[in-house]
């Protein structure tokens, strides 16, 4: 969607919704408040596609319009018809001042004045946006500039920055007052390091069956070089890590604690991180450990608990400051963070419900919010059903984009910190990092000890066993149903737990399967699920593409993703053998009906990361989603289709378990509805009530925020893009369908064309 149309889209969802516009274009910014989604059969379609393609659907779907505003208000099923269902309170509307690449908004939530505040946050940039040793100041709606600390973190092909993490002293944040900066572009760098001082000692003490253990940041920093994360002038961080020490000085085998100490000397306060492992990828007999842990900072306690089971190949994280903590919520430019690529194209007319919001703040509480608690993901992945986990952000991560809102950006950066109580956790004692498939190309969760001898060394590379009644745990991940956990909140806060949660699930992705299957160092995620295989790609794409410029993985996580992307293009894209329906075969695909169809809606998930992968800039991505956009546009507008039955639950695909696949996306419709249904005609009440449909219902729980029409938005959304004319005939013909979501009450798939 261009900037142009997307204002005058908004303006006349304003007119007709009685909302508020915001500028979507890039680098502005004003009123934050948001233009809602209209109610389901409250709004004619045909206008909204004007607006957004600049013509309507054909007359069909105009007739069926009309039918449908004849029955506004009927349907107690359709969204936003509750009482419930009232827009969240707005957001406060200080403006980002005007004439920056884009800023931020600083909200208060003391209720006293606060002087020389500190503050830390990552921001994401587009190419060009800031050249390479540009400076960066905050200006403010006076005109006047505050020094920021620019620490750049990733670059784009070109030398501009990508990602970096922003630091700056607030002189006075007055209470109930909020701040908008903008982020200009600055000749003047500040110049030096934090002065004197550091943050304090942080001390971990664990007992363990009445042994002490213990870990000091006071005596790592002098026994070993620290990293360093943040340096300038504003603030200083510095990380160190070792295994924890008993009294006599032997080391724990399995716990081991990292520090991430943050000195803003202005301000004469510190951040102190902590984050304690069991997660050494080959130390033997890996378990469960149960302990009492406390942790102080300069002799301050800042975190007790007793009885604490820590899973085998997990963490977990405290963050404290010394005196009193920073009282403010940031919100970004969302509309910018968007127009960078670097996330998808989340609409930004739509409303978080209250209701939403407030749910998602109450189930904030008790041990899931705890060490080796899950937050709001699912304890069991590999449990079945549609969820608030599933897409290319989580619910909670999308409606933390949408609004800004600081209850869905608890749960968002929260559950990602809980992202470390799942035992996929394996890291490398010899570098430190998380475990790298191109050192250990044959290492796996599955298989048989022998398939991962290494031929080149001899050696295998199967993981230590542990033992079933010693690691016990409730968490069970899988790539199939996924979360993004970690990319989001790295992106906005710049904090490294979250880059290595993000790095940490993207390795076990591409090792978690059989070498033979994989192709052992290619790290090929052929073998999975096909819902599977797009969720780890999304995760191997976004961890290549904001992996710190140097990090030693960077390189590790580009190429995997080469081999992945040089497969599928093989496989699929430059194959003139290659089906013709732009479907994914391979793997575990084709299953359904006695192997003769396939799931649509996993279909759509590897098209949509893809199309994400494309609009990151992996250029390999972009033929395999110009192959990929057939299917989806093919069951919208394809010769002999009726786009009514676009988003069932299984396409045929050939007519026989071993036959070839069909050539025509119309022999795939027939043979899914069956030779009588294919002959109706579509949409016609003969057709709606022999599939048992209302006119202009896609079904497949079309009016829920996870039912099969959503999963398939965000793959339209890319095919938009991606497919030319017909492209955008598909999108035009799936915004006319009558029954939609109200995706104000979790917005994941709520994905729009560029």
């Amino acid at each position: 969607m261009t900037p142009s149309v997307s204002r005058t889209l908004s303006c006349l969802l304003a007119l007709l919704a009685c909302g508020a516009v915001h500028a979507q274009d890039k680098g502005k910014s004003g009123d934050l408040g948001f233009v809602g989604l209209p109610v389901t059969g409250q709004l004619d379609a045909n206008r909204v596609l004007a607006e957004r393609h600049g013509e309507a659907p054909d007359d069909e779907d105009k007739d069926q319009d009309k039918d449908k505003d004849k029955d506004k208000g009927k349907d107690k099923d359709r969204a936003g018809a509750r009482e419930d269902a009232a827009p969240a309170r707005a957001a406060r509307s200080t403006p980002i001042p005007a004439g920056g690449i884009t800023g931020v908004v600083i909200e208060s939530t003391a209720r006293e004045d606060q002087a020389d505040v500190p503050v830390s946050f990552g921001q994401v940039f587009a190419p060009g946006d800031l050249p390479r040793g540009a400076g960066l100041a905050a200006r403010l709606a006076d005109g006047s500039l505050l020094p920021l600390q620019l620490d750049v973190k990733a670059s784009h092909p070109d030398g501009s920055v990508r990602h970096a993490v922003i630091s700056l002293i607030l002189p006075r944040l007055r209470a109930g007052k909020d701040l908008g900066l903008a982020l200009v572009k600055s000749t003047k760098k500040p110049q030096g390091s934090a002065k004197a001082g550091s943050a304090p000692d942080t001390v971990v003490t664990v007992v363990i069956d009445g042994e002490r253990y213990t870990a000091s940041s006071a005596v790592l920093l002098k026994a070993q070089k620290a990293q360093t994360w943040l340096q300038g002038p504003v603030v200083t961080e510095l990380q160190v890590a070792a295994p924890l020490k008993n009294a006599k000085g032997d080391e724990h085998p399995h716990l081991a604690a990292r520090f991430a100490l943050r000195w803003y000397p202005e301000a004469r306060q510190a951040r102190v991180d902590v984050t304690l492992e069991n997660d050494w990828a080959y130390e033997p007999d890996p378990r469960n450990f149960t302990y009492d842990v406390t942790i102080t900072a300069g002799g301050k306690q800042v975190y007790r608990r007793q009885d604490l089971t820590h899973h085998h190949h997990a963490r977990w994280r405290s963050v404290a400051w010394t005196g009193e903590a920073p009282a403010l919520h940031l919100r970004h430019d969302s509309a910018y963070l968007i127009a960078t690529r670097a996330l998808p194209n989340y609409d930004l007319s739509v409303v978080m419900r209250e209701k939403a919001l407030a749910t998602m703040d109450a189930q904030w509480e008790g041990p899931k919010t705890e060490p080796m608690g899950v937050g709001l993901a699912a304890r069991s992945m590999h449990a079945q059903g549609g969820r608030p986990d599933i897409g290319l952000l989580p619910g909670w991560g999308a409606a933390y984009l949408i609004s800004m809102d600081p209850r869905a950006k608890k749960v968002t950066l929260g559950t990602a910190d809980l992202a470390g109580s799942w035992p996929i956790h394996y890291r490398d004692k010899q570098t430190g990092l998380p475990v790298s498939l191109l050192d250990y190309p044959y290492m796996t969760l599955l298989g048989r000890p022998n398939d991962t001898r290494n031929p080149k060394t001899g050696k295998l590379e199967v993981f230590p066993t542990c033992r079933k009644e010693l690691c016990a745990s409730p968490n069970g991940a899988d790539d199939s149903h996924q979360p993004a956990f970690a990319y989001l909140p790295y992106l906005v806060t710049g904090d490294h737990y979250y880059l290595e949660e993000l790095q940490f699930w993207a390795m076990l992705n591409v090792f978690a399967t059989n070498p033979g299957y994989r192709k052992n160092v290619q790290g090929l995620l052929a073998p999975g699920q096909v819902r599977g295989q797009a969720w780890s790609l999304r995760t191997l794409g976004e961890a290549a593409y904001i992996t710190p410029d140097g990090h030693p993985l960077k390189q590790a996580f580009t190429t995997l993703l080469d081999n992945n992307l040089d497969w599928y293009n093989a496989t699929y894209s430059h194959n003139k053998e290659a089906n013709k329906l732009g479907v994914i075969v391979n793997g575990y695909a084709v299953l359904y009906n006695k192997k003769t169809g396939v799931a649509p809606w996993q279909d759509d998930f590897f098209t949509a990361a893809v199309g994400h992968l494309a609009e990151l800039g992996f250029r390999e991505a972009e033929p395999l989603l110009k192959w990929k956009a057939r299917f989806p546009i093919g069951r919208m507008v394809g010769d002999g289709v009726c786009w009514i039955e676009g988003a069932a639950y299984a396409w045929a695909v050939r007519a026989t378990p071993s036959g070839p696949f069909f050539d025509t996306i119309a022999e795939a419709y027939a043979a899914t509805v069956g030779p009588e249904v294919a002959a109706l005609p579509c949409n016609s009440a003969q057709m709606t009530a022999a599939v048992k449909k209302r006119q202009g219902d896609m079904g497949g729980y079309s009016n829920a925020v996870a039912g099969f029409p959503s999963n398939m938005q965000p793959a339209l959304a890319y095919a938009a893009n991606a497919g030319g004319e017909a492209g955008r005939k598909a999108w035009a013909r799936f915004m006319s369908r009558s029954v939609k979501p109200d995706y104000g009450n979790g917005p994941q798939f709520a994905i729009v064309p560029r």
